[in-house]
């Protein structure tokens, strides 16, 4: 017979039998896609020259791929000798092994590319599988185990999908796919773009299409698709040239949009809190907007709180701790208020632009330009307290118009840096 005690150790027990740790990485800008850890325990200030350097991988390829990260396994995505392929190393040993590698298509590149060729997107890990995205549109499901693939999908070939080529690129393909991938419940959300829809949710044990955004048909952006419930409708939040919009999860209906055109690339991720979206730009359109979601008897409403040039980021995203908003803007690092959008603080020509994350009440600073990364303490009353920075002790070549794109990654007390085909870990965790 089972009795209300049993049945609460049993609930216990399975909400501790979860297949991700709190401190593992599975997808892009972390387990709730908005570069925030819950990881605690980290130092709380590097020595003279960082953190203790534990290894240094060299085989990574070319790209801008981010580093995934369950348990004993890193997935991550680089062109080697002509082709992408995605790859596992296995963590238990040090420096890590390769376990297996996937090709998902030809190296990305165009006439002309000065930016650096290879993949963008960042894999992602759902269960017992990995999905990754090809910068030339080519989305694979493999078996994290074993690299068996599960199903492929080629966006440009099945879906007709496009990408938005302002400023560089070819003619529906820009600077390739570099978003993503996005798991929610049984559906991979993508963002395929073109005529038949931006936004796609496509089953995600085969591949097969369930819905189309049919009534928002741009061309794909460079941001990743954001999860969001308002007024307890679920919902993804998308970025594009032509603005913001929230597509219904169930059927990819058009719920709501906020017009604001960008004749430049749109980059960043935008962030989702309390019925607000905001986001910023560096490219076309300088500075950052909050956007203000209302639902009312199951019809949206989206309006301006507040729109200015005080943050202004290019490629490395913004992160919210507490009430504030912290990023790379201009030249310099800015913390604004949320809400209000009133700056509480910047600091110019400390560190140069670049991406950051946060953990633990740290920003951890990687500097675009020169490969520096720099700890700052993540707190609006204090202008750019920081507590340590080392620069990365070997150096890829980059393409003339490349730099130090790829985004920074705390997981299970180990920070993760990438520089092409050099990924680096170092040991951030405090000691007991």
């Amino acid at each position: 017979m089972t009795t209300p005690r049993m049945l609460v150790v049993l609930a216990a027990l399975a909400c501790c039998a979860l297949p991700l740790v709190a401190d593992d990485w599975p997808q892009f800008r972390g387990p709730n896609r908005d570069d925030v850890s819950k990881e605690k325990g980290l130092l709380q200030a590097w020595p003279k020259d960082g953190p203790k350097l534990l290894w240094t991988f060299e085989d990574a390829g070319v790209g801008y791929s981010g580093p995934a990260i369950v348990g004993d396994q890193l997935f991550l995505t680089g062109g080697r000798k002509g082709d992408e392929y995605l790859f596992a190393l296995d963590l238990k040993v040090s420096p890590p092994k390769e376990q297996w590698k996937v090709k998902l298509g030809k190296t990305f590149t165009f006439k002309g590319n000065s930016w650096g060729d290879g993949p963008r997107s960042t894999p992602t890990v759902d269960g017992d599988y990995v999905y990754a995205l090809a910068a030339f549109g080519e989305m694979v499901c493999v078996n994290k185990a074993t690299g068996e693939e599960r199903w492929r999908v080629n966006f440009p070939k099945d879906l007709e999908g496009e990408v938005n080529p302002e400023i560089g690129g070819p003619k529906n393909l820009g600077w390739g796919w570099s978003w993503a991938p996005l798991i929610d419940g049984d559906k991979l959300i993508c963002m395929p773009g073109g005529p038949k829809g931006t936004l796609a949710a496509l089953d995600k044990t085969n591949g097969k299409v369930l819905w189309r955004s049919a009534k928002l048909t741009e061309q794909a952006s460079y941001s990743s698709p954001i999860v969001a419930e308002i007024g307890k409708v679920r919902q993804y939040i998308i970025l594009t040239n032509g603005g913001l919009a929230g597509i219904g999860a169930e059927k990819g209906e058009l719920l709501w949009s906020y017009e604001k055109k960008n004749k430049d690339v749109v980059i960043t991720t935008p962030i989702f809190h309390d019925d607000h979206v905001y986001y910023s730009f560096f490219y076309g359109n300088l500075g950052c907007d909050l956007v203000k979601v209302s639902a009312d008897a199951g019809k949206f409403n989206a309006t301006s709180a507040y729109d200015n040039d005080d943050m202004q980021t290019k490629t490395g995203g913004n992160v919210l701790v507490g009430n504030a908003v912290y990023g790379s803007s201009g030249p310099g690092w800015t913390c604004m208020d949320f809400k209000t959008g009133k700056v509480n603080w910047t600091k110019k020509r400390k560190l140069g632009p670049g991406s950051l994350t946060c953990a633990d009440g740290f920003l951890y600073c990687y500097d675009e330009d020169r490969g520096t990364v720099a700890l700052v303490e993540a707190d609006p009353a204090k202008v750019w307290s920081e507590k340590g920075r080392f620069d990365l002790p070997k150096k890829a070549e980059h393409a003339p118009n490349g730099k130090f794109w790829t985004h920074p990654v705390v997981a299970n007390g180990r920070l993760y840096l990438r520089d092409q085909e050099l990924l680096f870990c170092y040991d951030v965790k405090a000691p007991k």
